[in-house]
């Protein structure tokens, strides 16, 4: 079975865009994973504070710590290749790609006028929240005294 990718014609953008999400996922990952075990594996003693029995994880410390976090970055690297080469995938990713480009986008103002409308609506909101909170507080505590 040869190598190959599939349809590599058709979707590029979306098929490279999709692959470099996929790596970045993968080394925050992989370098979560290693914080990991840097913190939580037991670590060699310090010079003077020496036992003769300090483990065998402890021994291979920086083994585990590095190889396990590359082992990982290898699997989910391999899987991405893997699916961004099966049919079905590669196929919603093309279809995906041919949608977006047939949306018609709002323009700079449009897009400028109902941000604002979204920004003013939300601190009215809040301002009608703030309002209702503390005419709450102000009859529980004075007017009824419960407080």
């Amino acid at each position: 079975m040869a190598l190959q990718i599939y349809k590599s014609g058709q979707g590029r953008y979306v098929l490279v865009g999709t692959a470099i999400g996929a790596v970045i996922v993968s080394l925050t990952l992989a370098y979560y994973t290693w914080l990991m075990l840097d913190r939580h594996l037991p670590g060699l003693p310090k010079a003077g504070q020496g036992s003769a029995d300090i483990g065998l994880l402890a021994t291979y410390k920086s083994y585990v710590e590095y190889a396990i976090p590359a082992v990982l970055l290898a699997v989910l690297c391999a899987l991405t290749a893997y699916f961004l080469n099966k049919p079905a995938v590669v196929d919603f990713l093309i279809a995906t790609e041919s949608e977006m480009k047939k949306v018609s986008w709002s323009s700079r103002a449009e897009l400028f006028g109902s941000t604002t409308v979204v920004i003013v609506t939300v601190l009215l909101l809040a301002l009608v929240i703030y309002i209702v909170d503390y005419v709450f507080i102000f009859v529980l505590t004075r007017g009824l005294g419960l407080w």
